[in-house]
């Protein structure tokens, strides 16, 4: 359980990272590790510049469009990586018919060691993607950004916990309509507000996220 004032987040590059009054704690599992400026550790992490966003986020309603667009992706990474991809999901909210998303294509990829990016990282750059986070404190998580697509590339190792509640996520909104339409309403609101990074409205979003995680998981 987490400590008194810290609470799980969901945010771009997954679903438990931690924070206590805007600031990160780096393991998703160890309450004791100092804690961050979240900032800072946006900075820590990214490979290349980091820039603020300031302004609100832009929803879309569902477009019927995102499997293809995901699916030509898909289709792109397993002819870099050949066996070395593991798994490829479609993950988020514009994997969900019938919810608002930032049209940003999320994708997960499975590899047998992420933290290996020699065994990875040159073929998928060879076909367009661009490396941009490194977090090796938080499952290995990499991601990348795509050649002619808005996309996240989240890249986790065979056996990481998070890549099962990612999916278990998307699923359960897939299926209860309730929960589905619960966080929309959560991200319209959140969405009309200006933030300095994406990245900040994600972590608002924590509360909803773990309630219907917490409920997803319960009946998986």
């Amino acid at each position: 359980m987490p400590m008194m004032g810290v609470r799980l987040c969901y945010n771009e590059t997954g679903f438990m990272k931690k924070m206590d009054k805007g600031r990160w704690i780096d393991s998703p599992m160890d309450d004791a590790k100092p804690a961050r400026d979240a900032e800072e550790y946006l900075k820590k992490v990214t490979v290349g510049e980091l820039k603020p966003h300031n302004a609100p986020i832009a929803l879309v309603e569902y477009d019927p469009r995102w499997p293809g667009l995901f699916e030509r992706e898909a289709d792109r990474i397993r002819s870099a990586l050949g066996d070395r991809a593991l798994r490829v999901e479609h993950v988020g909210s514009t994997s969900v018919p019938g919810l608002c998303a930032k049209p940003v294509i999320d994708i997960l990829l499975v590899v047998p060691d992420s933290s290996d990016e020699a065994s990875y990282v040159p073929a998928l750059e060879a076909a367009g993607y661009k490396l941009r986070i490194r977090e090796p404190e938080w499952f290995e998580h990499r991601l990348f950004k795509g050649p002619d697509t808005d996309i996240n590339l989240h890249v986790f190792s065979e056996g990481a916990s998070e890549i099962e509640r990612m999916l278990c996520f998307r699923d359960w909104l897939r299926t209860y309509e309730e929960d589905r339409e619960k966080y929309a309403r959560v991200k319209r609101e959140l969405a009309r507000r200006s933030w300095r990074h994406v990245q900040d409205y994600a972590d608002a979003k924590g509360d909803v996220v773990r309630e219907i995680l917490d409920r997803a998981c319960k009946n998986r």
